[in-house]
């Protein structure tokens, strides 16, 4: 039952935050029956997780509890024709899409496959020389390696010509992807898609590093080799969190044995690049907040300006001084990503305010010469933050003797889906591509304005009038400040598994301070004996009306600064 708190929130158009639930003694008893504090347990009770057995199951998911997969349709005849590759000595070509999905997926099946004694050659797509997926130019380059057998991972369900040229030319074809499936059969010796609707397999939410995984483990089985796959979990981790895919079911327990060895002092070369560029602490297993905002960008940074072989090649790196001299470029290249994504989504909120207004009543398109479409997608997203509509941007390029071609990227606030959206303008693009949440399309340039007007009419606001926030837990007496430990246990957090939120009200200012050129806000606070600090990114506009108390809403994370069993907020909002 929610519990309604009247207060007034600055910067949010309601009067009220709410509580999901609030069940003290309930809590305690699961908290102490499970090691965990009453607001970790608050957690799992919201949740659903109301008994010990399914909090021990939740809290501590098991790899020997993954779904059968045995089940998945095409594995058999995969894991067959790759164990046959690796028997005769074949030219096997692993492709990748250029995003963190598929640059540890074709990372994951290169090194097994190369452990079990194949001849392999690794390619990624090139968003600059034939654009996402298996396209005729990055058909082209595999070609070059004269396989036998090609490997597209987290790609190839849309890609059907490309697919029928490399089985008329007398290669066989095996597609990992997790993307939408088509209504026509693919020409390939196997498609190991759990959207099928033909695959009996129980988990639909692996994205295709998992997938490379359950199929390198079916390949080890018709091999009957013992290697321990166990080592490439780090890398599935990295693509499940990346790609946004749900933290339930198999993915939490694959997700989470990963973070515990990206955040091992032994991890692989490039992990140990990555965590020494982004002033990760280790010795503890890495949040998913860690993938998702301090990892996956940097290794998508050479993919949305240059060329994402480089990502492959950190992730595969065999030492550590090579790895550092990989990771030195991709930290490069993602300072130069900030500052182009910074001036793109400047521009874009202006275009966008100027077209539609402040408050646009429906989804929005911005375009213009001078973008990178390497970075259109966070634009795109920043649009979302901003307006609360579905918002696709467009880098209009130079396109060789065509004069200019549109590159887009869309993303959407929750509920909305985007690629029907865009299914329904489709006589207006060229091509396009992607799922629910987020989407890419290429367009000519003098069609912008018909599709603009086609997608403002099929993709409205949001219902009018932003909800109260809701808190999965209010902090006081009966529920402490979770410890650091406490949140641990509760990830991986993310995409259906939530990061929760939780006020902290009334409480104690020690410090205000205003950091990164005026920007943000970053408060010391005290709860009852517990210190911790708090940030909130562009608040800092709010420093002169915090007082000696005040409520926060917000999430909290461990602190990786202060260490033990310190916390910090993520703030959220701001209550008098």
């Amino acid at each position: 039952m929610y519990r309604t708190v009247p207060v007034t929130i600055r910067d949010v158009t309601c009067a009220a935050y709410q509580v999901r639930g609030r069940d003290p003694q309930g809590a305690s008893e699961l908290g102490r029956a499970c090691g965990i504090g009453p607001a970790a347990a608050q957690v799992l009770l919201n949740r659903g997780v109301r008994d010990e057995p399914s909090a021990r199951a939740f809290l501590e998911p098991r790899l020997g509890d993954l779904s059968d997969p045995s089940t998945m349709a095409d594995r058999e005849a995969a894991a067959e024709r790759l164990a046959a590759a690796c028997r005769r000595k074949e030219r096997i070509a692993i492709f990748g899409d250029y995003d963190v999905d598929g640059t540890t997926s074709a990372a994951i099946l290169a090194d097994v496959l190369e452990a079990f004694g194949a001849e392999v050659s690794c390619f990624v797509a090139n968003r600059f020389e034939g654009g996402y997926g298996f396209s005729a130019p990055a058909l082209e380059r595999v070609m070059s390696s004269q396989p036998s057998l090609i490997v597209t991972c987290d790609c190839g369900s849309a890609d059907h010509p490309r697919l029928a040229d490399a089985r008329r030319r007398g290669v066989d074809v095996i597609v990992v992807d997790h993307h939408l499936v088509p209504p026509e059969p693919l020409p390939v010796v196997a498609f190991l898609n759990p959207h099928r609707p033909d695959c009996g397999f129980a988990y639909k939410g692996m994205c295709s590093a998992g997938l490379a995984f359950s199929l390198a483990a079916a390949v080890r089985a018709k091999l009957g080799a013992t290697l321990d796959l166990r080592p490439w979990l780090d890398l599935v981790a990295l693509g499940t969190i990346a790609d946004v895919a749900p933290l339930d079911g198999d993915n939490r327990a694959l997700t989470r044995a990963g973070l515990k060895l990206l955040g091992a002092p032994k991890a692989r070369p490039g992990v140990i690049a990555l965590r020494e560029l982004a002033n990760i602490r280790v010795g503890r297993p890495l949040a998913a907040f860690d993938v998702a905002f301090r990892i996956a960008p940097r290794l998508n940074a050479p993919g949305r300006l240059a060329d994402p072989a480089l990502t492959l090649a950190l992730l595969r790196a065999k030492t550590l001084p090579e790895a550092r001299q990989l990771a030195a470029r991709v930290e490069q290249l993602n300072d130069q990503r900030k500052a182009i994504e910074q001036r793109t989504t400047e521009e874009a909120i202006a275009q966008v305010e100027r077209v539609y207004g402040p408050r646009p009543t429906h989804g929005v398109v911005a375009a213009s010469e001078g973008w990178h479409r390497g970075v259109v997608g966070i634009s795109a997203a920043r649009l979302v933050d901003r307006f609360d509509v579905p918002s696709i941007v467009i880098a209009l390029e130079p396109d060789g003797q065509e004069g200019l071609r549109g590159h887009g990227s869309a993303r959407t606030p929750e509920g909305f889906h985007l690629h029907r959206a865009i299914t329904a303008c489709a006589e207006h693009v060229e091509r396009f591509g992607g799922h629910a949440a987020a989407a890419g399309l290429t367009i000519q340039p003098e069609k912008v304005s018909a599709f603009r007007d086609a997608f403002a009419a099929v993709a409205p606001r949001p219902e009018a009038g932003r909800a109260a926030p809701t808190v999965d837990v209010e902090l006081g007496a009966a529920f402490p400040l979770p410890s650091a430990a406490d949140l641990a246990r509760l990830e991986p957090l993310g995409e259906a598994n939530a990061t929760p939120v939780f006020a902290l009200p009334d409480v104690a200012v020690e410090d205000v301070r205003v950091v990164a050129d005026g920007r943000h806000l970053k408060l010391r606070l005290r709860h009852g004996r517990r210190e911790l600090s708090a940030f909130g990114r562009d608040l800092a506009h709010l420093a002169d009306d915090v007082g000696a108390h005040v409520t926060v809403i917000g999430e909290l994370r461990p602190d990786g600064w202060r260490g033990g069993d310190a916390v910090e907020l993520s703030i959220q909002n701001l209550v008098a």
